[in-house]
């Protein structure tokens, strides 16, 4: 995988969780006490969660993150056996940490925002598309793995 193809795809996430909020939010006096502390659990988690799904990308998928440069293997294992979008996920828990640190009622619906762009992005656009490029694999696996809601058990695709 084109190292540069990797480096370019991380516009997004940096847009969502940098360049965004910076431009929405004057603000970014951190609040100490019990807001920081959660607001830092949920960065951590979030940033954790990133990292592990575009390890899956990279690794299993043999892509990147970005849709120009999408991955060429359906990735069913890790994260992705719980729910289908992880990284977006992710990306979400991290602004939901943002917003608790600073509380900002800017970042909160940026958060939202953000959530619903995803959701209309992925129903018009995404799945259509990983219907097309993976076909039954890809229906199996949206037949069984909620896009937002985690499930309790790990899919196995071998099952069905």
């Amino acid at each position: 995988m084109n190292l540069l193809k990797q480096i370019i795809s991380f516009i997004l996430p940096v847009t969502a969780l940098i360049i965004v909020p910076i431009n929405i939010e004057s603000n970014w006096s951190i609040l100490f006490g019990w807001n920081l502390i959660l607001g830092s659990i949920l960065i951590i988690a979030g940033l954790m969660t990133m990292g592990l799904t575009i390890s899956s990308f990279i690794l299993i998928g043999k892509g990147t993150l970005a849709p120009w440069s999408p991955t060429k293997k359906l990735v069913e294992v890790g994260l992705y056996r719980y729910v289908r979008n992880p990284m977006i996920l992710g990306v979400f828990t991290v602004l939901l940490g943002e917003t608790m640190s600073i509380w900002s009622v800017a970042l909160l619906q940026w958060s939202a925002a953000f959530f619903v762009i995803n959701t209309i992005y992925f129903i018009l656009y995404e799945e259509p598309g990983l219907e097309k490029r993976f076909g039954e694999e890809y229906l199996n696996y949206k037949n069984h793995v909620s896009r937002w809601m985690p499930r309790l058990t790990p899919f196995d695709s071998d099952k069905k």
